[in-house]
């Protein structure tokens, strides 16, 4: 269970933790769940789960409309009975203490645990409004502060409404098939991996799995972002959460619970918004001084001015919420934005570094290109026919996964060739695969590994090969020739190397295996600023090294063979990570698809978002410091105090709520004409 330590104690009123050591057992508010006082004026309760939460937040609603209409009720006795003065007193004094009631029992709790927070300030300005009769101006300050309390406490638990969305897509139950063929319903949480399970159309999978039999038509818009469904057969993979449209399918489970992709991806939710920027914690670190810094003025107000409603003006208007919610509305907002585009962010940071990008280093097959390579010549040496040539390397190559070993399959496949048995397989990441059949040791990789290994290998015709990825495949100590391979560069490679250019983005390199002639052509097409060609993944590490001492830099690519790569960036974005643990791991941020337009997004909506964090403390801080200055001159009354108080975290709230629509372009445009028109 890991820990995150602050260095000061304090929460404020709505519920932020300003230093409390704590757990996983604790929530974003701080406080710890399972003990009777843990619950914090931003009305989040502590002690369950379930829905409790929800319910102590619905009971803060009917605090305030029952304490706001017998509030209002007050006025309108004094209005058209002023005879019923008795009435309008008593039902003032009910309303303010149903309305205070919430806000002063926070308080107390707080001072019975030593700990003084910016609760007591709202607190002390109802109790002073109290003692002073004067029932209306505390019923009017404790209902705006308590619908403020309401606004922030839907605003700060957005991570948990997140968790509770996605929980809602993977159904409770799956219709199991036993050895017998025979299918039963059980529980979701008690499959297990390799368990054969049946989803109908319409139903949505509660497990990642890989389809045994049938096909469908699969909407993967929760996981990946995309707007368009996709066709599933068997042997492809399906995951948690997403649903299946048109048919009946049977699937092998292949992880379950928190292993599946949803999982992941509810831990990174989770781990995102729990995550802290900078900003937040400078006010974390002086938030336990705050508190006692405004009792302290407030008193000398009063020992100057005798006035009590100064100082209850300033009591309501220092309880900075406005400041306190400006990162943490648009963090949230910029995250939903972000994980509807299929956009996982792991920390809020990785957010605000993602505006300061001004490097990129693309890997190059699989992102700048399709990955997709197909045999384009088999070139034998004397006497070794193209069949044999490929016969040796699909009988290897077929254990691989790599594009290559995918490409020389698929044409051995169409070739209708027999491949022989292979034993002792064994692959060397990034440089190539053997293994022994027939009794002869087969090789497939690059030049440099095959000479290591003692054969001769020439240099191919660079006129020949240009343009082309090229392995080499020997048989023990004989060469039998070179296989040829193209890809293709992604349509939207292009438009995104411009976008990121107008962005502020002021340098584009690119890495990869491939020879120098097929690296160059890429590179050439799509005006990459620097390539380098040949590289291994200790070398492409040593390339990102070196442009971070000029640049920030941001590494886009699998996830898989450019692990070290990612984790070497100060930004790592791995491309297509549904269903990859190693590309969620080792990422900074995950693309659940290969749409390289939700890299230039996510940097648009990093720099929005830092607009938006920065027009937000500005105001909150103008109308903190501000409105102060005004209640220690006497402009201020108690009771425009606690409406303004109330505006302001309302403009803090829907100013950060622009960042959530932030590429509603890129869904719409992934739908199909007929829905773009209906919508």
């Amino acid at each position: 269970m890991s820990e995150h330590i602050h260095n000061h104690s304090g929460d404020c009123c709505c519920g932020h933790d300003h230093g409390h050591k704590h757990d996983h057992d604790h929530c974003n508010c701080g406080h710890e769940h399972g003990k009777e006082d843990s619950t914090c004026i931003c009305g989040h309760d502590h002690k369950a789960e379930g829905g409790v939460g929800h319910d102590r937040s619905m009971g803060r609603v009917f605090f305030a409309l029952v304490g706001g209409i017998l509030t209002a009720n007050s006025f309108i006795l004094n209005a058209w009975l002023p005879e019923q003065e008795f009435a309008a007193n008593m039902s003032a004094l009910f309303g303010a203490f149903i309305l205070a009631l919430p806000i002063i029992i926070t308080a107390v709790k707080d001072l019975v645990r030593g700990k003084v927070y910016m609760n007591e300030l709202v607190a002390l300005a109802i109790l002073a409004a109290l003692v002073k009769a004067d029932f209306q101006t505390a019923g009017i300050i404790a209902f705006f502060l308590l619908v403020t309390i309401i606004i922030e406490t839907r605003t700060a638990s957005g991570a948990q409404r997140s968790i509770e969305e996605l929980i809602k897509l993977t159904p409770n139950t799956a219709n199991l098939i036993d050895e017998k063929g025979n299918e039963r319903e059980v529980a979701a949480q008690d499959l297990k991996v390799g368990d054969r399970i049946r989803i109908r159309p319409g139903e949505n999978f509660p497990v990642d799995g890989r389809i045994a039999s049938g096909e469908s038509t699969v909407n993967q818009a929760s996981i990946t972002g995309e707007s368009v469904p996709v066709e599933k057969v068997a042997g492809e993979d399906v995951f948690a959460g997403t649903q299946n449209l048109t048919g009946a399918v049977e699937v092998i489970v292949t992880k379950v619970g928190g292993d599946t992709t949803l999982g992941k991806v509810k831990e990174m939710i989770m781990q995102a918004e729990a995550s802290r920027t900078p900003v937040v914690r400078i006010i974390d670190r002086y938030a336990g001084y705050y508190t006692p810094t405004v009792l302290m003025i407030a008193w000398i107000t009063w020992w100057f001015s005798r006035d009590m409603n100064s100082v209850i003006a300033f009591l309501v208007i220092a309880c900075p919420c406005a400041v306190v919610l400006a990162t943490p509305t648009a963090v949230v907002a910029a995250v939903a934005a972000a994980a509807r585009l299929g956009i996982f962010i792991k920390n809020i940071s990785h957010l605000e570094l993602a505006s300061r990008i001004s490097a990129f280093v693309f890997d190059k097959t699989g992102t700048l290109t399709d990955g997709l390579l197909s045999v384009v010549k088999l070139q034998g040496t004397e006497g070794v026919s193209p069949a044999e040539l490929l016969s040796c390397a699909a009988s290897v190559e077929r254990f691989s996964n790599h594009p290559t070993a995918l490409a020389i399959i698929k044409l051995a496949e169409e070739a209708e060739l027999e491949l022989d048995e292979v034993t002792g397989f064994a692959e060397v990441h990034g440089r190539g695969v053997s293994g022994t059949a027939n009794g002869s040791i087969c090789r497939v990789g690059r030049a440099n590994w095959m000479r290591e290994n003692g054969l001769n290998v020439p240099e191919s015709d660079p006129e020949e090969a240009a343009g082309m990825s090229v392995v080499y495949v020997s048989k023990d100590d004989k060469l039998l020739g070179w296989i040829g391979f193209r890809d293709k560069i992604r349509k939207e490679s292009q438009v995104l190397l411009s976008d990121l250019r107008r962005l502020g983005v002021r340098y584009c390199a690119m890495v990869t295996g491939d020879r120098q002639s097929v690296a160059e052509e890429v590179a050439g097409q799509l005006n990459i600023d620097e390539f380098k060609s040949g590289c291994l993944p200790e070398t492409k590490v040593e390339f990102v090294e070196n442009v971070k001492r000029d640049h920030t830099v941001a590494v886009v690519g699998d996830g898989v063979n450019d692990a070290p790569a990612l984790a070497a960036g100060d930004l790592g974005i791995a491309m297509g990570a549904i269903g990859s643990d190693i590309a969620i791991n080792s990422a900074s941020v995950a693309l659940m698809t290969n749409d390289l337009r939700r890299i230039a997004m996510l940097i648009f909506l990093a720099k929005k978002s830092q607009v938006v964090i920065n027009q937000n403390l500005v105001f909150g801080m103008l109308f903190v410091f501000g409105g102060m200055i005004l209640s220690i001159v006497g402009l201020m009354t108690p009771i425009w105090a606690a409406v303004i108080h109330a505006g302001s975290t309302l403009v803090i709230v829907f100013n950060s709520a622009r960042l959530v629509r932030t590429g509603e372009e890129l869904t719409l445009a992934d739908k199909p004409d007929s829905e773009k028109q209906v919508s």
